[in-house]
């Protein structure tokens, strides 16, 4: 069998069965507002050292960008 010929099944991708993605749009100032007063709670905290603030800042982020409002995205990471 010469390359190429056949059914091609090995060489097609494989098909997603998840959703496809949400856009990800861009915090509103609101968003914004009410994650800068999220983090500066945990920053008086001291309960995280700052890379772990940065990693959940980040999490938070992408997170709300999705729609999550804070409580949720809070919720959510700490299930993960």
């Amino acid at each position: 069998m010469a390359y190429g010929s056949g059914s091609g099944s090995a060489m097609s991708p494989p098909k997603s069965e998840s959703k496809p993605k949400m856009s990800s749009g861009k915090m509103t100032d609101k968003q914004k507002a009410d994650l800068k007063k999220h983090m500066a709670g945990h920053k008086d905290m001291k309960d995280m050292s700052a890379s772990q603030l940065k990693s959940h800042r980040m999490k938070m982020m992408s997170r709300m960008r999705r729609g999550m409002s804070v409580s949720a995205a809070h919720k959510d990471i700490g299930k993960s």
